[in-house]
């Protein structure tokens, strides 16, 4: 089941990608897979039990902090929201 949600979050990281054409340029991408693994850890300890508003504004501060550290990349709120929506619903899919 881990494997599952592991490979959604990868998907929604993928299809949004928010690296664009340099995304080509990093040999070690993976399609975002060590960006959505640290995005589910820091789920699971930080977040499990707020309120559905607060789980995703906190899920949308997680996609922009990782991917921000990740790749130095400056993302706003606004372009991490429909992406933490997403793993917002693959979450409560279980």
């Amino acid at each position: 089941m881990e494997d599952e949600i592991l490979n959604k979050v990868k998907h929604v990281l993928n299809d949004w990608n928010p690296l664009g054409e340099y995304a080509s340029k990093i040999h070690d991408l993976n399609e975002y897979e060590t960006e959505a693994n640290d995005i589910l850890f820091y789920i699971d300890f930080e977040i499990t039990s707020k309120r559905p508003a607060e789980v995703k504004k906190q899920i949308q501060k997680l996609v922009k902090d990782v991917l921000t550290q990740a790749f130095n990349i400056d993302l706003t709120n606004e372009e991490c929201r429909i992406p933490a929506e997403k793993i917002y619903q693959i979450l409560h899919e279980k």
